[in-house]
């Protein structure tokens, strides 16, 4: 396993992995800070590429894939639907489930939701030791689930946050109270938005949807892959049902808009109309020289997270459960986890080559 990019920071997530004769490239990002992209030049062709879900910083340099021969690309269909066909045209794509067995370049794999991206899954490969790929995950989404991944040597897991460990419940009362005169809620597409909208509607505030999120809930309450439980396809249906239509904006209202930083979308549209009394507020990871980090920085808007990453309780019961003896924790830096790098020890992986034990198979055609 070689770490292309994604350890030491908040970086684009590209990790090779070289397995029987295969090297498949999971994942290929570009940010979260614009213009950030993985160095290639020392990677050469790859037999496939695997998506673990469709944000940016995952999915975001497609656009070299020339550079690693133009493979099969391997993802779920909901995560292709939110890639523009001009970056991945429909020959290279190859559909894999949500959940349960599959093969990615011929070498059988597991699949399980990640909880954290509508179609965003973990990958995990059986072979030497088990490889255990999360991409970005979390096990306390209120819509999305979090299935159980099997047991794996090496795990390379999202570790975003570091030592924080505070809960997703609580953080839900804190945004709901400062949203309650009305607020624009700044989320990415294909992220949080739609369980904002259900958890704010449980809390009794009656918020309205940007239409790009209005789509994204409208396309969950239709789902039928198994992204979200029936309990939730209803409870997404019922809200779409009684929301307000969407036809204007006002700064006495409670909108859930896209994008996540206000580069884009209705949160930039009414960035514009900020003298009218719009009020912003951001839970998520904020690069430098985005909008949003210029309103932080004049206090002119409020941060308060809405966990969608693992917490540091939660990397440990992860570690625990899976019996990882090598563990890359990525897209965070070694000072923002020093609780735990020090519980990790010797199991934490600090290098970007990370050595796999070969199996039987592997020794045997070796001798031949």
């Amino acid at each position: 396993m070689t770490v292309v990019s994604g350890q030491g920071g908040k970086l684009p997530a590209a990790f090779l992995l070289e397995m029987h004769g295969c090297r498949i490239l999971l994942d290929l990002g570009e940010g979260p800070q614009p213009g950030v992209k993985p160095d290639l030049s020392q990677v050469g062709p790859v037999d496939a590429i695997c998506l673990s879900h469709a944000h940016i910083d995952h999915v975001g340099s497609l656009d070299l894939a020339a550079q690693l021969g133009n493979p099969p690309v391997y993802a779920t269909g909901r995560t292709f639907s939110q890639i523009s066909g001009a970056v991945l045209p429909p020959e290279r794509r190859v559909q894999l489930p949500v959940s349960g067995k599959a093969e990615i370049a011929g070498l059988p794999v597991t699949v399980g939701r990640n909880g954290h991206a509508p179609g965003g899954i973990w990958v995990h490969f059986a072979c030497c030791g088990g490889v255990l790929y999360m991409g970005d995950w979390s096990a306390e989404s209120l819509l999305l689930p979090f299935d159980e991944p099997p047991a794996a040597g090496c795990l390379i897991t999202d570790a975003s946050y570091g030592d924080f460990d505070e809960a997703l419940s609580s953080q839900v009362g804190a945004i709901a109270d400062f949203a309650a005169p009305g607020a624009v809620l700044c989320v990415p597409a294909g992220g949080r938005g739609p369980e904002m909208m259900l958890a704010l509607s449980r809390l009794g505030l009656k918020a309205i949807a940007c239409p790009v999120v209005r789509r994204e809930m409208q396309s969950l309450a239709s789902d039928e892959d198994g992204i979200i439980s029936a309990d939730s396809r209803a409870g997404i249906a019922e809200l779409l049902r009684s929301m307000p239509p969407a036809d204007e904006w006002s700064a006495d209202k409670v909108i859930v808009a896209t994008e996540a930083n206000a580069e884009t979308g209705l949160a930039a549209q009414l960035l514009l109309r900020r003298n009218e009394g719009f009020r912003f507020l951001f839970s998520g990871h904020v690069p430098a020289q985005t909008p949003a980090w210029d309103m932080l920085q004049r206090g002119e808007a409020r941060w308060l997270r809405w966990n969608v990453h693992p917490r540091w309780q939660d990397t440990m019961d992860l570690v625990t459960r899976t019996r990882a003896g090598k563990v890359v924790a990525a897209f965070v830096r070694l000072e923002e986890m020093p609780l735990l790098e020090q519980w990790l020890g010797e199991r934490l992986c600090r290098t970007r080559v990370i050595p796999l034990p070969v199996g039987r198979d592997q020794l045997l055609k070796a001798a031949e």
